[in-house]
Protein backbone atom coordinates (compact mmCIF):
# COMPACT_ATOMS: atom_id res chain seq x y z
CA UNK A 1 0.00 0.00 0.00
CA UNK A 2 1.21 3.47 -0.85
CA UNK A 3 2.13 5.48 2.23
CA UNK A 4 0.59 8.85 2.99
CA UNK A 5 2.41 12.18 2.98
CA UNK A 6 2.77 14.96 5.50
CA UNK A 7 2.21 18.41 4.02
CA UNK A 8 3.88 21.26 5.93
CA UNK A 9 1.54 24.13 5.11
CA UNK A 10 2.28 27.83 5.58
CA UNK A 11 -0.68 29.87 6.81
CA UNK A 12 -1.26 33.65 7.13
CA UNK A 13 0.77 35.64 9.67
CA UNK A 14 -1.94 38.28 9.95
CA UNK A 15 -4.46 38.97 7.22
CA UNK A 16 -6.33 35.71 6.57
CA UNK A 17 -6.22 36.37 2.82
CA UNK A 18 -2.44 35.82 2.83
CA UNK A 19 -2.72 32.15 1.92
CA UNK A 20 -2.16 30.35 -1.37
CA UNK A 21 -4.83 28.54 -3.39
CA UNK A 22 -2.71 25.41 -3.13
CA UNK A 23 -2.58 25.61 0.67
CA UNK A 24 -6.38 25.86 0.89
CA UNK A 25 -6.82 22.90 -1.44
CA UNK A 26 -4.34 20.76 0.49
CA UNK A 27 -6.03 21.56 3.80
CA UNK A 28 -9.34 20.52 2.28
CA UNK A 29 -7.97 17.28 0.83
CA UNK A 30 -6.01 15.83 3.75
CA UNK A 31 -7.68 13.60 6.33
CA UNK A 32 -6.40 15.39 9.43
CA UNK A 33 -4.67 18.71 10.16
CA UNK A 34 -2.13 18.81 12.98
CA UNK A 35 -2.36 22.27 14.54
CA UNK A 36 -0.53 24.06 17.33
CA UNK A 37 -3.71 25.73 18.64
CA UNK A 38 -6.89 24.20 17.24
CA UNK A 39 -9.07 27.11 18.41
CA UNK A 40 -6.89 29.64 16.58
CA UNK A 41 -6.64 27.49 13.46
CA UNK A 42 -10.42 27.03 13.39
CA UNK A 43 -10.78 30.72 12.42
CA UNK A 44 -8.79 30.11 9.23
CA UNK A 45 -10.64 26.91 8.40
CA UNK A 46 -14.02 28.58 8.88
CA UNK A 47 -13.10 31.43 6.51
CA UNK A 48 -12.31 29.01 3.68
CA UNK A 49 -15.00 26.42 4.46
CA UNK A 50 -12.43 23.78 5.29
CA UNK A 51 -14.12 20.94 7.16
CA UNK A 52 -11.04 18.80 7.82
CA UNK A 53 -10.68 17.63 11.41
CA UNK A 54 -8.12 19.48 13.53
CA UNK A 55 -5.85 17.56 15.91
CA UNK A 56 -3.73 19.29 18.55
CA UNK A 57 0.00 18.84 17.97
CA UNK A 58 2.71 20.53 20.06
CA UNK A 59 6.27 19.71 21.04
CA UNK A 60 4.92 18.72 24.46
CA UNK A 61 2.70 15.93 23.10
CA UNK A 62 5.04 14.76 20.32
CA UNK A 63 5.94 11.45 21.95
CA UNK A 64 2.26 10.60 22.36
CA UNK A 65 1.26 11.72 18.85
CA UNK A 66 4.06 10.34 16.70
CA UNK A 67 2.83 6.74 16.72
CA UNK A 68 -0.66 7.90 15.72
CA UNK A 69 0.87 9.88 12.85
CA UNK A 70 2.83 6.82 11.72
CA UNK A 71 -0.36 4.77 11.84
CA UNK A 72 -2.32 7.17 9.64
CA UNK A 73 0.48 7.55 7.11
CA UNK A 74 0.98 3.78 6.91
CA UNK A 75 -2.73 3.51 6.08
CA UNK A 76 -2.06 5.71 3.03
CA UNK A 77 -3.73 8.79 4.55
CA UNK A 78 -2.29 12.27 3.91
CA UNK A 79 -1.90 14.70 6.80
CA UNK A 80 -1.07 18.40 7.10
CA UNK A 81 0.88 20.33 9.70
CA UNK A 82 0.17 24.01 10.40
CA UNK A 83 1.26 26.43 13.12
CA UNK A 84 -0.69 29.33 14.63
CA UNK A 85 0.68 31.62 11.92
CA UNK A 86 3.25 31.53 9.14
CA UNK A 87 5.51 28.68 8.10
CA UNK A 88 5.64 25.74 10.55
CA UNK A 89 8.95 24.93 12.29
CA UNK A 90 10.25 28.52 11.97
CA UNK A 91 10.35 29.21 15.72
CA UNK A 92 7.24 27.01 15.94
CA UNK A 93 6.59 23.32 16.70
CA UNK A 94 7.19 20.64 14.10
CA UNK A 95 10.91 19.90 13.92
CA UNK A 96 10.65 16.65 15.90
CA UNK A 97 7.78 15.47 13.72
CA UNK A 98 9.53 16.15 10.41
CA UNK A 99 12.77 14.67 11.73
CA UNK A 100 11.12 11.42 12.79
CA UNK A 101 9.16 11.10 9.55
CA UNK A 102 12.30 11.63 7.47
CA UNK A 103 14.11 8.97 9.50
CA UNK A 104 11.24 6.58 8.83
CA UNK A 105 11.36 7.35 5.07
CA UNK A 106 7.97 9.08 4.88
CA UNK A 107 7.52 11.84 2.31
CA UNK A 108 7.27 15.39 3.68
CA UNK A 109 6.08 18.10 1.26
CA UNK A 110 6.40 21.86 1.76
CA UNK A 111 3.47 24.10 0.79
CA UNK A 112 5.18 27.52 0.74
CA UNK A 113 3.63 30.72 1.95
CA UNK A 114 3.89 33.49 4.50
CA UNK A 115 6.87 33.83 6.84
CA UNK A 116 7.58 36.79 9.11
CA UNK A 117 11.33 36.45 8.48
CA UNK A 118 11.22 36.86 4.71
CA UNK A 119 8.33 39.33 4.80
CA UNK A 120 10.27 41.70 7.04
CA UNK A 121 13.58 41.23 5.23
CA UNK A 122 12.06 42.02 1.84
CA UNK A 123 11.07 45.56 2.93
CA UNK A 124 13.80 46.27 5.49
CA UNK A 125 16.14 48.20 3.16
CA UNK A 126 18.97 46.28 4.82
CA UNK A 127 21.25 43.79 3.00
CA UNK A 128 19.48 40.50 2.26
CA UNK A 129 22.16 38.54 0.39
CA UNK A 130 23.51 37.08 3.65
CA UNK A 131 21.53 36.91 6.86
CA UNK A 132 21.48 34.93 10.08
CA UNK A 133 18.16 34.07 11.74
CA UNK A 134 18.43 33.65 15.51
CA UNK A 135 14.73 33.27 16.26
CA UNK A 136 13.82 34.06 19.87
CA UNK A 137 16.88 34.68 22.01
CA UNK A 138 17.37 32.96 25.39
CA UNK A 139 15.68 34.76 28.28
CA UNK A 140 18.85 34.84 30.37
CA UNK A 141 20.68 38.17 30.04
CA UNK A 142 24.04 36.44 30.06
CA UNK A 143 23.11 33.93 27.35
CA UNK A 144 21.58 36.67 25.17
CA UNK A 145 24.73 38.75 25.44
CA UNK A 146 27.07 35.84 24.67
CA UNK A 147 25.01 34.84 21.63
CA UNK A 148 24.94 38.35 20.18
CA UNK A 149 28.68 38.76 20.74
CA UNK A 150 29.30 35.68 18.58
CA UNK A 151 27.79 37.46 15.58
CA UNK A 152 28.88 41.06 16.07
CA UNK A 153 31.89 40.81 13.74
CA UNK A 154 30.23 38.75 11.01
CA UNK A 155 29.30 40.48 7.76
CA UNK A 156 25.70 39.34 7.93
CA UNK A 157 22.32 40.88 8.57
CA UNK A 158 20.90 39.53 11.84
CA UNK A 159 17.21 38.67 12.24
CA UNK A 160 15.64 38.16 15.67
CA UNK A 161 12.11 37.60 16.95
CA UNK A 162 11.34 39.57 20.10
CA UNK A 163 8.41 40.10 22.43
CA UNK A 164 7.30 43.70 23.14
CA UNK A 165 8.23 43.36 26.81
CA UNK A 166 11.89 42.83 25.99
CA UNK A 167 12.19 44.96 22.85
CA UNK A 168 13.91 48.09 24.18
CA UNK A 169 16.17 45.97 26.37
CA UNK A 170 17.27 44.06 23.25
CA UNK A 171 17.94 47.26 21.30
CA UNK A 172 20.07 48.68 24.11
CA UNK A 173 22.01 45.41 24.38
CA UNK A 174 22.76 45.39 20.64
CA UNK A 175 23.81 49.05 20.91
CA UNK A 176 26.26 48.18 23.72
CA UNK A 177 27.71 45.25 21.79
CA UNK A 178 27.74 46.46 18.18
CA UNK A 179 27.46 50.23 18.40
CA UNK A 180 24.99 52.49 16.64
CA UNK A 181 24.20 50.19 13.71
CA UNK A 182 21.09 50.14 11.51
CA UNK A 183 17.88 48.46 12.58
CA UNK A 184 14.52 47.71 11.01
CA UNK A 185 11.63 46.74 13.28
CA UNK A 186 8.50 45.15 11.83
CA UNK A 187 5.53 45.01 14.20
CA UNK A 188 2.41 42.91 13.64
CA UNK A 189 3.13 42.19 9.97
CA UNK A 190 -0.04 41.91 7.87
CA UNK A 191 -2.28 42.83 10.82
CA UNK A 192 -4.43 45.88 11.47
CA UNK A 193 -1.79 47.43 13.74
CA UNK A 194 1.11 46.80 11.36
CA UNK A 195 3.94 49.30 11.81
CA UNK A 196 7.65 49.57 11.10
CA UNK A 197 10.67 51.53 12.31
CA UNK A 198 13.89 52.12 10.36
CA UNK A 199 17.12 53.95 11.19
CA UNK A 200 20.08 53.96 13.54
CA UNK A 201 19.64 52.24 16.89
CA UNK A 202 19.88 55.44 18.92
CA UNK A 203 17.16 57.06 16.78
CA UNK A 204 14.78 54.11 17.12
CA UNK A 205 15.33 53.85 20.87
CA UNK A 206 14.55 57.57 21.17
CA UNK A 207 11.38 57.16 19.08
CA UNK A 208 10.19 54.39 21.39
CA UNK A 209 11.04 56.49 24.46
CA UNK A 210 9.01 59.44 23.12
CA UNK A 211 6.05 57.12 22.66
CA UNK A 212 6.50 55.71 26.18
CA UNK A 213 6.56 52.27 24.58
CA UNK A 214 7.76 50.49 27.72
CA UNK A 215 4.66 51.65 29.60
CA UNK A 216 2.39 49.99 27.03
CA UNK A 217 4.36 47.32 25.17
CA UNK A 218 2.41 45.56 22.43
CA UNK A 219 2.91 43.75 19.14
CA UNK A 220 5.05 40.95 17.78
CA UNK A 221 8.40 42.16 16.45
CA UNK A 222 10.84 41.03 13.81
CA UNK A 223 14.10 42.87 14.54
CA UNK A 224 16.68 43.17 11.76
CA UNK A 225 20.17 44.54 12.40
CA UNK A 226 22.98 45.47 9.99
CA UNK A 227 26.22 47.46 10.05
CA UNK A 228 25.67 48.54 6.45
CA UNK A 229 22.89 49.69 4.15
Amino acid sequence: MKKGKLYVVATPIGNLEDITFRAVNVLKDVVFILAEDTRESKKLLDKYNIETQLISYRDQNHDRMIEKVFEKLNMGLDLALISDAGTPLISDPGYKLVRDLRKAAFEVVSIPGASAVTSALSVSALPTDRFVFLGFLPKSDGKRKRLLEQYKDLDNTIVIYESPNRLTKLLKLVLDISGDIYVYLAKDISKMREESFYGKLTDIIEQLNVRNFDENPHGEFVCIFSKEI
